[in-house]
């Protein structure tokens, strides 16, 4: 069986280095706010182009403070708007909701699965503070029309980066910009499938904003400067030293990784020819991926309306998938109230979309059996 993606695999080839910085940690005896999370900040807040870096306990916590610290700094108030795709990970729109702030939900794109941001605009009002971009599947979301909406209406850009980790922009005005540095905000996941995953959740916070981030180190430490001393009602959302360790150890692997996924990704785009499936934007048009730095291909999605019987299939065939998601946000009973709603081109995405399986250490021989097997769908 080709495994979706080899976990164990993946942290094998990084021994013994893996190992020995969770050693290194274990003799230390300092497990948290110690010198490992201080360089793996500095280190991840050089490689995104960033100020700062702050590490927390996860993705979700990570857009959880940023938001949290907007309304803190009083540029967010309750009951304000935030403009977010409507098929994204359920997560982007339980950090908005348990700030008590309202999720605007747009359609995506159909070929790039991103928000479409010329559907943005109509969505805006008075109540609009920020616009949630989400680089689903490892391809930047940011776009110049994005950019000019967030300038007008004097918007908050905030980017959930959780599959993103490397990915590039080319801004409006002709600079490079790496994920985590393109809006005013970003947060990250370092969950262990990530392009940069580390052995358990982990995540954080990356921003030029010198008071954003004191606030967010600051929320993320029990709102809390000195200890015992506490300005704020803040949360317990911090990177333990362990996983700032591991994750130094991957980072520096980051650039050759991304550049093994994008391999992978025009391979299958050569080589996978089944009629029925439509390939991602970039496999219409038959372009090389391998230049292309605005993806970093976290995953590879295909979709078809049989998109259940090629699952059985490639199942029958030794190749595992995994569908990235089965039930949009809008449907999911923890927002019941938003049941009723349709989103067409989302709910079409989630009823057709399936992940072939990509990673950094996926073979030569597993990516041709991947796309023979698809092609005899």
């Amino acid at each position: 069986m080709i495994k979706f993606l080899d976990l164990h695999a993946i942290n094998q080839s990084f021994e013994p280095a893996l190992s020995q910085a969770v050693q290194r940690v274990v003799h230390s005896g300092w497990f948290l706010l110690g010198d490992e999370t201080k360089q793996f900040e500095k280190e991840y807040a050089a490689y995104c182009g960033t100020k700062h870096c702050i590490g927390v306990a996860n993705g979700l916590d990570a857009l959880r403070l940023i938001l949290k610290a907007w309304m803190e700094m009083g540029l967010m108030n309750e009951g304000d708007e935030i403009v977010v795709p409507a098929n994204t990970y359920i997560a982007s729109l339980l950090a908005i909701t348990d700030n008590r702030l309202v999720p605007v939900l747009v359609e995506p794109d159909i070929n790039t699965y991103n928000i479409d941001p010329f559907l943005i605009e109509e969505k805006i009002t008075d109540r609009t503070k920020a616009i949630m971009m989400v680089h689903l599947y490892g391809q930047i979301a940011m776009h110049p029309e994005i950019e000019k909406l967030a300038s007008k209406y004097n918007l908050k850009l905030i980017e959930d980066g959780a599959q993103s980790q490397g990915a590039e922009y080319l801004s409006a005005d002709s600079t490079i910009k790496r994920s985590g540095n393109i809006g005013d905000a970003a947060g990250h996941s370092f969950y262990p499938g990530k392009n940069l995953g580390a052995l358990g959740d982990a995540g954080a916070v990356t921003t030029n904003d010198d008071g954003l981030a004191e606030m967010v180190r600051t929320l993320a430490n029990y709102g809390s400067k000195v200890k015992y001393q506490n300005e704020y009602i803040g949360l317990n959302s911090r990177l333990d030293e362990i996983q700032a360790a591991a994750l130094r150890v991957k980072l520096h692997r980051m650039e050759a990784d991304n550049q093994h996924r994008r391999a992978i990704a025009q391979y299958y785009i050569d080589h996978i020819s089944n009629s029925g499936i439509a390939p991602p934007e970039t496999a219409k048009e038959k372009k090389s991926v391998l230049n292309d730095r605005s993806h970093v291909w976290h995953l590879f999605v295909v979709r078809t309306s049989n998109r259940d019987l090629l699952q059985k299939h490639l199942e029958a065939n030794g190749v595992q998938t995994l569908i990235h998601y089965p039930i949009p946000p809008h449907k999911q009973p923890a927002y019941w109230q938003w049941n009723h709603l349709s989103f067409p081109i989302t709910e079409k995405i989630h009823q057709e979309v399936l992940s072939l399986p990509m990673s950094s250490v996926l073979k030569a021989t597993e990516m041709a059996r991947v796309a023979e097997a698809v092609n005899s769908f």
